[in-house]
């Protein structure tokens, strides 16, 4: 008899402690609870640490850290109608539980809802701006656009997304040696245009300085002229005075000029009489009388 009562009393301290069990349940930080009872949600337990439920009561755990939602690569058409390849991608996170366990159930169930409901965005916002866009400053504005227009979607799922990335957003490759070679021509002529207009500033260039030498030139040549001219008269106005002071002497001067500037050189040949009015100074010097010879 008081083994029975042992067994009993053992399998009620087991079904209790289940039944314990069975009450508690424990969040992490890094979750969040919804309970449901039969079905039909009741609460959200968003609060970390130990909590207690009825032992009918079945719970679902959800992720209160952000989730990826990856799309697979898309083929857009941009308004200037070139094709481009874009692979992106989201980060979202249950904001509302029980909205999200009504309507999507689960993660999986979630991501197979999100993607193409990403996909679509992701072609509607790009095809409608250029190209170059996504190139630009202004690829963070199409990324926001994106978001924006996801968590307007997306708002009765109680999810919400908190960003928005294009990793790469890439002409296929069929166009883009063709995009290659008409950019390659266009620098081309671009390079073309700066050449011309380089030679065309050069010439310009070279013909001032042309213009300025010549006119430095002719200044320099009247300046000389003058300077020479009025060196010559000085010249002309010493001599005469030199040639007043002394006849004789100035006439025996130009004479010894002449024969210098007439026999230099070691072969020189002169054939001329020795009487003649050249040679008058061989036979006197500038004493002699008024620079005539004696008969």
């Amino acid at each position: 008899m008081n083994r029975n009562i042992a067994v009993a009393v053992v399998v009620a301290g087991l079904f209790a402690l289940g039944l314990l069990f069975s009450c508690v349940f424990i969040v992490t930080q890094t979750q969040q609870a919804l309970i449901v009872q039969f079905g039909a949600p009741q609460y959200v337990v968003s609060d970390p640490g130990l909590h207690f439920k009825l032992p009918y009561q079945n719970i679902h755990f959800f992720e209160r850290r952000l989730l990826n939602l990856d799309a697979e690569s898309e083929e857009v058409i941009a308004q200037d109608k070139k094709r481009i390849l874009v692979d992106a991608f989201a980060r979202w996170r249950i904001s509302d539980p029980l909205r999200f366990y009504q309507n999507l159930k689960n993660e999986k169930g979630a991501m197979e809802r999100l993607t193409p409901i990403f996909s679509s965005n992701i072609r509607r916002v790009l095809g409608s701006r250029d190209f170059a866009d996504m190139l630009t400053s202004h690829r963070s504005d199409l990324m926001h656009q994106i978001r924006y227009n996801m968590n307007q979607n997306v708002r009765a799922f109680g999810i919400e997304f908190a960003d928005v990335r294009i990793r790469r957003a890439d002409l296929p490759t069929e166009n883009s040696q063709s995009i290659y070679e008409r950019m390659r021509k266009e620098r081309q002529r671009e390079a073309s245009e700066y050449r011309a207009e380089g030679d065309e500033t050069a010439q310009r260039i070279r013909a001032r300085a042309d213009r300025e030498v010549v006119v430095i030139k002719a200044e320099a040549t009247r300046e000389s002229s003058i300077l020479r001219g009025q060196g010559d008269a000085e010249k002309t106005r010493m001599l005469g005075e030199a040639y007043g002071q002394d006849p004789k002497f100035f006439s025996f001067y130009r004479a010894m000029r002449a024969y210098q500037d007439a026999l230099s050189g070691d072969n020189t040949t002169v054939v001329l009489s020795p009487k003649s009015e050249f040679f008058r100074y061989f036979g006197e010097g500038p004493g002699g009388g008024d620079g005539k010879r004696s008969k």
